[in-house]
């Protein structure tokens, strides 16, 4: 492996890093609602859970409500339950076929947990970032330990490193600040 490969495989799990990063802040609960929100809600389907979303049409009625229609007639009640049972805070209401599942409004105590749960989130994509980099560091060291790469080529990796780490970390930063003003807007 060359040491434009280790460059261009640390680039590619850092930018999968922030993909999930992302990923995981679609599931923190904002004022607005949002059908990524019931994303990670699992629903007893025959015996094997599975999420909502492969058992019914997860859509938005309006600002604050999300609607959910199942697709077979006996699951509205094993949604319902299961949207109840996990730990969004939500409590869904049947309109025949239709579950209606309002978003109340967040408390600012609520509020300030989740911003703390976003810099936690936030946190550890920054350590696997640097995870990342420090892998890619060691890789380049043994390229230069086994006499495959000079010291300058290592000096030059390591700062080439280093520049795609801070300009990661930065996206991470303005993530988590978004989210954080999203969370805290009224």
């Amino acid at each position: 492996m060359s040491i434009a490969d280790i460059k261009k495989t640390t680039e590619a799990k850092m930018d999968q890093s922030i993909a999930a990063f992302k990923n995981n802040l679609t599931k923190i609960r904002t004022g607005r609602a949002n059908p990524a929100l019931l994303d990670a809600v699992q629903v007893d389907y025959y015996g094997s859970p599975v999420p909502i979303s492969q058992v019914a049409n997860v859509s938005l009625l309006d600002s604050r409500t999300i609607s959910v229609q199942p697709w077979e007639k006996g699951m509205g009640p094993k949604i319902e339950k299961a949207i109840r049972d996990s730990d969004l805070g939500l409590n869904p209401s049947s309109m025949g076929e239709l579950i209606r599942v309002p978003m109340p409004p967040m408390s600012e105590e609520r509020r300030k947990e989740l911003t703390k749960v976003v810099r936690n989130e936030g946190e550890g994509a920054k350590i696997a970032i640097r995870n990342l980099r420090r892998d890619a560091n060691e890789s380049v060291k043994k390229l230069v330990k086994d006499k495959l790469a000079s010291e300058d080529d290592q000096k030059r990796a390591e700062a080439d490193t280093q520049k795609v780490t801070d300009k990661h970390i930065l996206e991470i930063d303005k993530l988590v600040a978004a989210k954080e003003q999203d969370i805290m807007a009224v």
